[in-house]
């Protein structure tokens, strides 16, 4: 009997989030012996912002960086689609792993598509009905023209069907940023010790992260929220531990923004570190989807700074609430949140998301 081809797996990413979530996906080929690749858009290009992540959670380095940058969307997304559709003419894989709500997501999905490439898309289903928001462009897009749907819960798996996605595409897996917290928080606790070189103590900190082009990039919104942030520090004395993204630091230099009292910057850190972070943090606040779920995993209250989330599971259970981004509203947000009882059940899933995922592509 002819024994039938091996199946050749490839992965799209191209931000520091991405390569967080697909690490257990990432690792359960490489445990099973799978043949696989990785592309890399360089979507992030900075080291603090992708290139770390690959050594810290000791990875395999991408077989191919496209080098694409940042820029305007369409362009952005036109030199992926172009760059991934020459590698996938070469490598012939027979599925396409993306994840999330990127350029990169979309474009890697329309040149495995086009080409008759199966695509396989993780964290499917989310959804802020923000049309405002280009991540709700590409996530609607690549879930139309995906062929496996792995949503992060039933209600994301409910949205699908809503708008007439063939059920027997969807499959409830959990999200894989469960498996990626529960992999490496001892990995964390062994390799890095980011509070004590911050010379700070567990609980006696927030923890903030802001970077969506919605709260920097206009001014008259970026100076409110830091005004409530401001208010924040005054009320509660807590300190605001600040990991700065590249492109809240530009919006802060172009618009002339000095950070008051108690808001205190630190460059761009790896995962490991951020993990600790957060861990130790009397509370977040973040405007960021991926950290509303890690501080929802870890049990620590979460303040989202944002009129609407793609996560509601995560408010649902009183993990997380939305604050808006007036200054009332930030605050009022912490102080319902700072004494909650942190007691909720992860609404994610159970650290093997991964491992169901490659057994239904089988």
């Amino acid at each position: 009997m002819k024994k039938s081809k091996p199946m050749k797996h490839c992965i799209i990413l191209g931000t520091r989030p991405e390569i967080i979530k697909m690490s257990s996906l990432i690792r359960e080929l490489q445990d099973n012996g799978e043949d696989f690749i990785i592309i890399h858009s360089n979507q992030h290009y900075s080291k603090e912002m992708d290139a770390v992540f690959f050594e810290e959670l000791e990875l395999p380095k991408p077989k191919y960086n496209l080098n694409i940058g940042s820029g305007l969307h369409g362009a952005q997304t036109a030199k992926i689609i172009q760059g991934v559709e020459e590698i996938l003419v070469d490598e012939k894989p027979d599925v396409v792993y993306v994840q999330g709500d990127t350029n990169t997501v979309l474009g890697g999905a329309l040149a495995a598509a086009k080409l008759g490439i199966k695509v396989a898309h993780i964290e499917a289903g989310l959804r802020s009905y923000d049309r405002n928001m280009p991540e709700e462009i590409n996530r609607i897009m690549t879930d139309h023209i995906s062929d496996f749907l792995f949503s992060p819960t039933e209600a994301a798996a409910k949205i699908l069907k809503s708008e007439g996605i063939d059920e027997s595409k969807i499959f409830v897996v959990g999200n894989t940023i469960v498996d990626a917290v529960s992999q490496n928080i001892d990995i964390a606790k062994a390799k890095v010790d980011i509070l004590n070189k911050l010379n700070i103590k567990e609980k006696e900190y927030f923890l903030l992260t802001l970077h969506r082009p919605g709260n920097v990039d206009d001014e008259e919104v970026f100076r409110g929220i830091i005004a409530g942030l401001e208010s924040v520090y005054k009320k509660f004395g807590f300190q605001i531990i600040f990991p700065i993204h590249p492109r809240t630091k530009n919006q802060m230099e172009k618009f002339g923004i000095e950070l008051p009292q108690g808001i205190d910057i630190i460059e761009p850190i790896g995962f490991l570190e951020m993990l600790q972070l957060e861990q130790g943090a009397k509370l977040i606040l973040t405007d960021s989807g991926g950290i509303q779920e890690e501080a929802c995993i870890l049990k620590i209250p979460c303040v989202t700074i944002r009129e609407n989330t793609e996560r509601p599971e995560t408010v649902d259970v009183g993990a997380n609430i939305l604050a808006g981004v007036s200054g009332d509203g930030i605050i009022n947000s912490v102080k319902m949140m700072i004494s909650i009882d942190t007691n909720w059940s992860n609404p994610l899933g159970d650290g093997n998301s991964a491992k169901s995922i490659i057994k239904k592509i089988r």
